[in-house]
């Protein structure tokens, strides 16, 4: 078995737009990709059957990137699907659909498909709305719901990434009527680190108490004048922004007892970029 890296994501702002007609949302968010990864192993099997191991059984968003790209390309050919999550579970940092991801970046090659990004991306958004961004590849700027992507050029970065001990319900938070839906849109020539905001973020923490009180430990220790932090997707995890490691590695040893956290590098690309075809 081949085991793989599927990198995690933090939304360095999102902003929610408007709600579409098929109740999805209207968003703008920068993605980044970070060195925190799950690992997905994948092997072939010669009988056509898709078997998977590891949390949520058949549920699991693996079985069905796998199950769908069978599907969708009328191979014959089947798989063995391992996982070790890193990333949490409701954290925002993208886990399931990082992993779906790799699946499909991994099976594209084994089943001898070579099929295109772009086709990849395609089968993607019918699994989640942040799949497409790790087939993509690369930062990006989000548009749509997540699918309409254009590279980002970001400079190098380390995040301190604080892990508040809850899963947060995407569906939860953006179904909650307090959620305001009419930000507008960054301009974004270039993007500046800082610029914009979570506009998730206020019904996280009124909902989560933990995330709240974890953010504020954050941005009290915040220097002036530099990126605040925030958090990533609908939570639960919450970030800093540093130019230097050592700097992220300094505060993560501050952190108080019962509260947990990593620190990660921001990649430029995801490990597994070339294993579609041309964007």
């Amino acid at each position: 078995m081949q085991w793989l890296p599927a990198p995690g994501k933090l939304n360095l702002f999102l902003h929610v737009l408007a709600r579409r007609a098929d109740g999805m949302h209207e968003l703008q968010t920068a993605y980044r990709l970070i060195d925190r990864c799950d690992r997905v192993g994948v092997s072939a099997r010669d009988d056509g059957a898709i078997r998977f191991a590891g949390v949520f059984g058949d549920q699991n968003l693996c079985v069905k990137a796998a199950e769908a790209l069978k599907t969708a390309s009328k191979t014959s050919s089947g798989c063995e699907i391992a996982l070790e999550k890193v990333l949490p579970v409701g954290g925002g940092l993208g886990g399931g659909s990082s992993d779906a991801a790799t699946v499909l970046l991994a099976l594209n090659r084994l089943w001898n498909l070579n099929w295109k990004r772009e086709k990849l991306i395609e089968l993607g958004l019918k699994l989640g709305a942040d799949v497409p961004f790790f087939l993509y590849g690369r930062n990006a700027l989000g548009e749509g719901v997540g699918e309409r992507l254009s590279g980002l050029e970001l400079e190098p970065a380390w995040y301190l990434v604080l892990t508040p001990q809850v899963s947060v319900s995407t569906r939860e938070i953006f179904s909650d009527a307090a959620l305001t839906r009419d930000a507008k849109p960054l301009t974004m020539a270039p993007f500046l680190s800082g610029q914009g905001r979570n506009d998730l973020e206020p019904i996280a923490l009124r909902r989560y108490p933990e995330i709240a009180a974890q953010l504020a430990w954050l941005r009290e220790r915040s220097p002036p004048g530099c990126f605040l932090p925030r958090m990533t997707g609908s939570g639960a995890c919450v970030f800093a922004e540093f130019s230097q490691r050592q700097d992220a590695v300094a505060l993560q040893r501050e952190l108080p007892a019962g509260m947990r956290g990593f620190v990660a590098r921001g990649l430029e690309r995801h490990p597994l970029h070339d294993w579609a075809g041309s964007q």
